[in-house]
């Protein structure tokens, strides 16, 4: 059987020692080359074409392994990349829903894939086309996913997310006015009309006070809220489902 020449990317030195040593024995895996960041993974890339990569997703430097097989796939689009993470992290699921990967990959968490016996078929199948992806991070890329597209801040305008952050922190109309630079008040109570229009906080409340503090949970809960006419709110759940949150 031809064994398969990798890239272990792995920050954490004693694990990238044991990792490595695992591969070997399984005669499948051939390493031959080694990186402990996304940086010295793209440079070591630029000299050398492995024909897989095992890349954990939490690195030392700036790069996460996500966003450095981004860059390394610009050149070498189909270059198999087998993803393993021990954190979950909604902002590496965000990474890897946008990176746009679609084949040559796997996707999965450490602890289920504990063993380098149990990495080196993954390696295969990566370099083989296939794509396999943890059902475990599957359901985060999808909650993600989802959070995303219920985003509430992405619904308003600049200066109404400016006006909202300060609502949110606490801060009075005229205090917002002055931090803001607005002439008076009253152009403030303007805009927190907007945003309570623009979340749909006025089709259920006439009180002020009430829409302010709706318009502050959904702030930071950073995602739609219904309420309904007993003022109770409700989130749509990734499975389709209303679920109630809370309750006035």
């Amino acid at each position: 059987m031809q064994t398969i020449q990798t890239l272990v990317v792995e920050d954490h030195p004693s694990l990238r020692a044991a990792m490595v040593a695992g591969l070997h024995a399984t005669k499948e895996i051939s390493v031959i080359g080694e990186a402990g960041s996304g940086e010295d993974a793209i440079e070591w890339c630029a000299q050398h074409i492995p024909q897989a990569i095992l890349m954990d997703v939490a690195l030392a430097g700036e790069l996460n392994g996500i966003q450095a097989a981004v860059i390394i796939r610009r050149e070498h689009p189909r270059i198999p990349v087998v993803f393993y993470s021990i954190q979950d992290d909604d902002a590496y699921y965000r990474d890897f829903q946008r990176s746009g990967i679609l084949s040559h990959y796997a996707y999965v968490r450490k602890s289920n894939y504990l063993l380098p016996a149990m990495v080196a078929p993954l390696l295969r199948d990566a370099f083989q086309g296939r794509a396999f992806i943890d059902p475990d991070i599957a359901s985060r890329v999808q909650e993600v996913r989802h959070l995303d597209e219920q985003s509430a801040l992405d619904l308003l305008e600049p200066a109404e997310r400016e006006v909202m952050t300060l609502v949110a922190h606490g801060f009075t109309n005229d205090q917002i006015a002055h931090r803001l630079g607005f002439r008076d008040a009253r152009a403030v109570s303007r805009i927190n009309g907007q945003i309570y229009t623009a979340w749909g906080l006025n089709e259920n409340t006439t009180d002020e006070k009430v829409a302010r503090t709706r318009a502050t949970i959904i702030f930071h809960e950073r995602q739609l809220i219904v309420w309904d006419e007993e003022g109770r709110g409700r989130v749509f759940m990734p499975d389709g489902q209303w679920q109630t949150r809370w309750n006035d």
